[in-house]
């Protein structure tokens, strides 16, 4: 009886730790827009080369997207966004170099984001 007890509490440990592991690793179009905020002069053509704080944000944001569904959904977030500006596209596919950073997909309102994998 002590040992189904014990296998009970491990399992619901297991359990809450899977559901809180996945709410860890979400990402949001909202947190996309607001790391991403510093890059728009950059990606408009108004600014030479990205800002520190766009660099930074870049960092964040490729960093948290940990899984599949995260990149698809950061990539959906930026192509949801570049909609909103005028997006400078020979910009937007250089800034991974320019911020020495490795973005799995190229930058590109043409970018399928379900083919984008882990």
């Amino acid at each position: 009886m002590g040992n189904l007890k014990l296998a009970c509490v491990v399992v619901m440990c297991m359990v809450v730790m899977m559901g809180r592991a996945k709410m860890v690793e979400s990402v949001t179009c909202g947190e996309v827009t607001q790391e991403l905020m510093a890059c728009i002069g950059y990606l408009m053509g108004q600014n030479g080369s990205p800002s520190q704080g766009c660099c930074e944000g870049v960092r964040k944001i490729i960093g948290e997207a940990t899984t599949t569904s995260d990149r698809q959904t950061v990539c959906n977030c930026l192509k949801a966004d570049a909609n909103s500006y005028p997006i400078n596209y020979n910009n937007a596919e250089a800034l991974p170099a320019k911020c020495n950073v490795n973005i799995p997909y190229k930058l590109s309102p043409t970018t399928n984001c379900a083919d984008i994998r882990f």
